[in-house]
């Protein structure tokens, strides 16, 4: 098979993408297809692709699109959605998940892309590209469809760490403004905490220090800062970045998606549920299908591994030939923006700024009458 040495010495530089093969529920044939998919909508990509060799070469033949832009790394392990993080992190050096993630370690690509198992990718990713300076937890953030003018909404944390205290919140405020600016190409993203209720006395005590924290970090960090949010507003057109807890985001994504996925289904029933009904599907045909694809949650797969040293897109397990396109689709949209540099500058430049607000209040509250 052609290397991406040979075939990238003619034409313009490539974005180059790491791709773990295996560790998806449907196989390696969903990801190669995906692959495929992207390929044909963009010439200018190639893939550094990590699995069994004899498996992803027969694949990979199979797909014109592909002819002279893969290199296949051969990697025998397979990370399984069963396996202990802790148990990747002491033995999977010979997987496929690993060897993505060491591609990008290595600057050989841009991005890794990876169905497999959350917590394994998000252990390794820390392990290998390290976290960035004054970044306590990373974050996964996703695109939330939503009401406002993009289309979208940035979301996170959504399942990397079930625990977040005052300073990572803010934390994530300001990685969600870079991404927002990066990714939805907001100059002056707005930001809102997720809580049980909009009023400033409603939520846990981490929710109301932090509350504090992001609001005297808002002019600093050049965004607004809208306050609580509730559930409602994830959706909506209240703000364009929703903070929160890695527990509360979960919940929040998986409760969408089946909702999602429901509405989907109810439909299908609706329509079919007489000849008159089923005649009524055939005239609405074409909205049908934009309203499919508007909340088809394989269309905005791909949550994005914030405070790192390198950027990792995390498709979901269960992805399809349209799921893992979205995120390759995602990961060249990061790429070519070179956004893992700009949200290292980006924290770099006001990590001092927050580390002295996050000071100050915890004088001002040591001062504060018990």
């Amino acid at each position: 098979m052609t290397s991406l040495q040979d075939h990238n010495k003619v034409g313009k530089t490539p974005i180059v993408l790491s791709i773990d093969a295996m560790g998806g529920d449907l196989g390696p044939e969903a990801v190669v297809s995906g692959m495929s998919r992207s390929a044909k909508a963009n010439p200018d990509i190639r893939f550094l692709v990590h699995g069994p060799e004899d498996k992803l070469a027969k694949l990979i033949e199979r797909k014109k699109a592909l002819a002279g832009r893969c290199e296949i790394r051969d990697a025998s392990g397979i990370v399984s959605m069963e396996d202990k993080p802790s148990q990747i992190v002491r033995h999977g050096q010979d997987t496929s998940m690993w060897a993505a993630i060491e591609a990008v370690r290595n600057k050989e690509a841009t991005v890794a892309v990876s169905c497999g198992n959350t917590g394994a990718l998000m252990a390794v990713s820390m392990i290998r590209l390290r976290k960035l300076p004054g970044v306590n937890r990373p974050a996964i953030a996703i695109l939330w469809p939503s009401r406002n003018p993009q289309g979208f909404n940035v979301m996170l944390d959504v399942g990397a760490d079930v625990r977040a205290d005052a300073q990572d919140l803010l934390q994530y405020a300001l990685m969600g403004v870079s991404y927002a600016r990066n990714g939805l190409r907001l100059e002056r993203p707005r930001v809102g905490l997720l809580n049980v209720g909009t009023e400033e006395h409603k939520g846990k005590a981490e929710l109301k220090e932090a509350h504090e924290l992001i609001a005297r970090m808002a002019e600093k960090a050049q965004f607004d800062f809208v306050g609580f949010v509730e559930g409602g507003d994830i959706p909506g057109e209240a703000c364009d970045v929703i903070v929160t807890d890695g527990f509360t985001g979960n919940i929040a994504l998986k409760t969408g998606e089946g909702t999602a996925s429901l509405i989907g289904d109810r439909l299908k029933e609706a329509f079919a549920y007489s000849p008159l009904s089923r005649l009524a599907s055939l005239l609405a045909l074409t909205s049908l299908r934009r309203l499919k694809k508007k909340i088809d949650p394989r269309r905005v797969n791909g949550g994005v591994f914030l405070g790192l040293n390198g950027t990792v897109v995390k498709s979901h397990g269960s992805a399809d030939e349209t799921g893992v396109s979205a995120a390759i689709k995602l990961a060249v949209q990061l790429a070519q923006s070179g956004f893992s540099e700009r949200l290292a500058a980006r924290l770099a430049s006001i990590t001092e700024s927050a580390a002295t607000i996050i000071e100050d209040n915890k004088k001002t509250d040591e001062e504060s009458p018990k």
